[in-house]
């Protein structure tokens, strides 16, 4: 059933299955920001093996670390200040940056720009299946964390009030995947501003090493 599903969506969403080109996006004159990406759930900067090098190779200086806890169980608004200090420590006040977070960093992210400041620095914000308007799964723990990015979380309540007002001093792009069975329902994901990539990957994990999406975030942070 998921198979046929995936091909009626990637009908309705056409793209290239192929690897974009390594001089595609090679860096021009104008001076880039470094990109930080920010992890999800469960996972650490491995998740980031196929992005991280493949944008390195187009010419990004990528920076990533483990948050902890990874695993739903520590509040998410500390794993914000996490981020925040990763910035604070590796780059100068006046140095901008372009910040992508993936699934649960994707919120994470979110708290950072809208709550400690991050959007008076950050230049683009890349969101990748994130649970932007909560996700069903996250009923399947009583994990602070995953508590926080349920559809009725008082967290996400309070990042949505100012969300779409906040973030349009960035460079919004959503992408998210039509498939996903992690973010539930996967329009969850959506955001009222920015820019929206719809590009239909089976699972939640493989959505960040497709080639249509390394393809996506490389336009959004060339925007």
């Amino acid at each position: 059933y998921l198979l046929e599903k995936c091909c009626m969506i990637s009908k309705l969403f056409p793209g290239s299955r192929n690897s974009p080109s390594s001089q595609e996006f090679a860096k021009g004159s104008i001076e880039r920001n470094p990109v930080v990406l920010v992890h999800g759930i469960n996972d650490t900067t491995k998740v980031f093996q196929t992005l991280e090098p493949w944008l390195r190779s187009q010419g990004w200086d990528v920076h990533s670390f483990n948050m902890t806890p990874n695993n739903g169980s520590g509040c998410l608004t500390d794993l914000a200040k996490q981020v925040e200090s990763y910035i604070q420590t590796n780059f100068t006040p006046e140095q901008n940056i372009d910040l992508l977070g993936f699934s649960m960093g994707g919120v994470i992210s979110r708290y950072y720009l809208q709550r400690l400041g991050g959007v008076h620095r950050v230049d683009r914000f890349v969101s990748i299946a994130a649970p932007n308007q909560g996700t069903q799964t996250a009923y399947l723990s009583s994990l602070l964390g995953c508590t926080q990015m349920r559809p009725d979380s008082e967290f996400l309540a309070d990042l949505n009030r100012d969300g779409a007002e906040i973030l349009s001093q960035t460079k919004f792009t959503s992408i998210w995947s039509p498939l996903d069975l992690m973010i539930v329902p996967a329009q969850s994901s959506k955001m009222p501003l920015g820019s929206e990539v719809i590009i239909p990957v089976a699972f939640h994990g493989w959505i960040i090493k497709d080639p249509q999406v390394l393809k996506a975030v490389a336009v959004a942070l060339s925007s």
